[in-house]
C-alpha cells in the first residue's frame, strides 16, 4: 500500500482542513503531507542559499562597480525581491497547491496564462538547478586548484544532479530531513564565515561599501565588457542579488506536502527572502571589508571570493569553511530538484506536458513523482553545456517572469473575480506592490540580456516564440487547465475573507 498521504505525526484537524482545501481545488491528496512550517521555510532557504549564488556569482556584482554593488545594490534588489515575495505569498495563501504559480495564473487569468506561467517557471527551475550545480562543480574545482577541462564540467554536473535526484526519488522524508538540516547549516556556516572574516579586518573602511569603482574589462578579468558608464555597470551588478534571491517559490511547490499550507507557505516565502537578504548582505559586505586589496580581488574574476578567504584566513580554517560552503551548495541543488519536480508533476497532472501520463505518476512506495524527478534532472544536466553566466542570467529572468505573471493577473482580478483571500494577505497594499513587482521584473529582463549574456536574448525570445506556437498550434484546443470550477464558484459567491480585509 505504501505510506499514507498524511503523516501520523500531523495535527489531525489541520490535516483534514488541508485535504479539504485541496479537494475544493479539484485534487486528491497523493503526496505525503508531513512538512512543518520550518521545513517549508528551510526548502526555500536552501534554494536561495547565499552560500551558493552569493559565492559563485559574487564576481557579477563585485566586478562591476566594486563594494558599492554590495553595500548599495544588494539591499535595493532585496527590497524588490521582498515585494515579489509578499505578493506571491498572498496568492499562495489563497491557492495552496503543488502547481504553485501555474495554478494561480490559471485561476486568476485563465488557462492560457496558466500554461504560459508553467513553462516559464519550469524553464527557470531547470536552469537555476543547472546554474547551482555548475557553480558547485566550478567552486569545488577552483578550490582544489586542479581545474577540470571545460568538456568535463557537464559530466561532473550530471553525476551531482543524479545523486540529488536519487535522494529525491527515495521520498520526501529523506529530502525533508536534509533540507531541514540545510536551513540550519547555511545559517551556521554563514555566521562562522562572517565572524571569521570580520576578525581579520584591521581597518574597517566602511567607505568601500559605497564607493564606485570601474572594474569592467581586464580590471575585473572581463566579467563585464569594458565600459565607462559606471551607472550602467551598477545596474548590471544587480544580477548577483537577483540570481541569488530566487527559488523562494519552492515553498509553494511543496504546499501539498506541508501541514497548514495556507498560513505556513506565505510566511515561509517572505521569511526566506528576508533572512537570506539580510544574512547575505552582512556576509558579502564583510567579505569586501576584509579584502587585502579591492583591485587584486577584482582581478581574480570568479575566484574573487575564495581568493579573499585564502588571503586573510588561516589555511586550515579557510579549507574547512570552503568544505562547508560546498556542502551547502550540494543541498541547495537537492532542494531545487524537489521544487522543479513538483512543478513538473503538478503541470503534468493537468495534462500540460508531453508524456503527462507518466510524469504525473506517484510512486506508491516512496510517495514521490519519480518520473518528474528524473525528467527535470535530465534537462538540467543538458543545460550544463551552456555558458554559466548565461544560464545564471536566463534562470533569473525566467523565474521572475513566472513570479510576476500571477501578481499582474492578481492585480487585475483583485476585488473583481478574486474576492476570497487566504488567511495571509496584504489587504489594500497588494495592488501597488504587485505593480512595483511587475515594473521591477521589466528592468531585470533588460539587464539580464546584456553582453556577455547576449545569448539570453535569443533564449528568452526564442522561448516566447515557441510558447506562442505551442499554445495556438496545440494547447489552446487540448489543454483543459486545472479543475477549479468549485473554487471559482465559491469566489463568485464571495465566501471567506473579502479583498478589502
Amino acid at each position: 500500500m505504501g505510506e499514507p498521504s498524511i503523516s501520523s505525526d500531523a495535527n489531525p484537524e489541520q490535516a483534514d482542513q488541508d485535504v479539504a482545501q485541496l479537494r475544493r481545488m479539484g485534487y486528491q491528496q497523493e503526496l505525503l503531507r508531513r512538512m512543518s512550517g520550518f521545513s517549508n521555510f528551510a526548502i526555500s532557504m536552501s534554494i536561495i542559499c547565499i552560500l551558493a549564488g552569493g559565492v559563485t556569482s559574487f564576481s557579477q556584482g563585485f566586478c562591476s562597480v566594486g563594494g558599492a554593488s554590495i553595500g548599495l545594490g544588494w539591499p535595493l534588489v532585496c527590497l524588490f525581491s521582498l515585494t515579489v515575495a509578499a505578493t506571491m505569498g498572498q496568492v499562495a495563501s489563497a491557492f495552496p497547491t503543488a502547481g504553485g504559480l501555474y495554478h494561480w495564473a490559471a485561476i486568476l487569468g485563465g488557462r492560457g496564462w496558466g500554461w504560459t506561467t508553467a513553462w516559464f517557471n519550469l524553464a527557470g527551475l531547470v536552469t537555476v538547478m543547472t546554474a547551482i550545480n555548475v557553480g558547485f562543480v566550478r567552486f569545488v574545482n577552483g578550490s582544489l586548484g586542479t581545474p577540470l577541462p571545460d568538456g568535463w564540467v557537464p559530466l561532473a554536473v550530471t553525476l551531482v544532479t543524479a545523486a540529488q535526484a536519487t535522494l529525491n526519488h527515495r521520498g520526501i522524508r529523506t529530502t525533508t530531513r536534509l533540507t531541514d538540516f540545510s536551513g540550519w547549516w547555511i545559517l551556521g556556516v554563514a555566521l562562522v564565515l562572517t565572524v571569521s572574516l570580520a576578525l581579520q579586518i584591521e581597518h574597517w573602511q566602511w567607505t568601500r561599501l559605497v564607493t564606485f569603482h570601474n572594474f569592467s574589462g581586464p580590471a575585473g578579468l572581463d566579467t563585464w565588457p569594458r565600459t565607462e558608464n559606471v551607472t550602467w555597470l551598477f545596474l548590471l551588478g544587480f544580477l548577483l542579488p537577483a540570481y541569488t534571491l530566487t527559488g523562494f517559490d519552492a515553498s509553494a511547490h511543496v504546499a501539498e506536502e506541508t501541514v497548514g499550507a495556507a498560513e505556513n507557505v506565505p510566511r515561509a516565502i517572505v521569511r526566506s527572502v528576508l533572512v537570506s537578504g539580510i544574512c547575505g548582505w552582512v556576509l558579502l559586505s564583510v567579505t569586501v571589508l576584509a579584502m587585502p586589496s579591492l583591485e587584486a580581488a577584482a582581478g581574480k574574476g570568479e575566484h574573487a571570493f575564495t581568493w579573499t578567504m585564502r588571503s586573510v584566513l588561516p589555511p586550515t580554517c579557510a579549507s574547512i569553511l570552503i568544505a562547508g560552503i560546498a556542502v551547502a551548495q550540494f543541498l541547495c541543488g537537492l532542494a531545487t530538484v524537489t521544487s522543479a519536480s513538483r512543478m513538473a508533476f503538478a503541470f503534468a497532472r493537468d495534462g500540460g506536458l508531453p508524456g503527462s501520463r507518466w510524469l504525473k505518476f506517484v510512486s506508491p512506495t516512496h510517495r514521490t513523482p519519480v518520473w518528474s524527478i528524473w525528467l527535470v534532472a535530465t534537462l538540467s544536466s543538458l543545460a550544463a553545456f551552456l555558458p554559466y553566466a548565461t544560464v545564471a542570467a536566463v534562470c533569473a529572468v525566467f523565474l521572475y517572469i513566472s513570479y510576476v505573471l500571477p501578481a499582474m493577473l492578481g492585480c487585475i482580478a483583485w476585488g473583481r473575480t478574486w474576492t476570497v483571500m487566504g488567511p495571509w494577505h496584504l489587504g489594500i497594499w497588494y495592488r501597488p506592490l504587485a505593480l512595483l513587482a511587475v515594473l521591477g521584473c521589466g528592468g531585470l529582463l533588460l539587464i539580464g540580456v546584456q553582453p556577455p549574456n547576449q545569448q539570453a536574448v535569443w533564449i528568452v525570445g526564442g522561448s516566447c516564440l515557441l510558447l506562442l506556437a505551442g499554445w495556438w498550434g496545440h494547447a489552446r484546443k487540448n489543454f483543459a487547465g486545472p479543475p477549479v470550477q468549485l473554487l471559482e464558484a465559491e469566489h463568485a459567491a464571495g465566501v471567506g475573507s473579502s479583498a478589502g480585509n
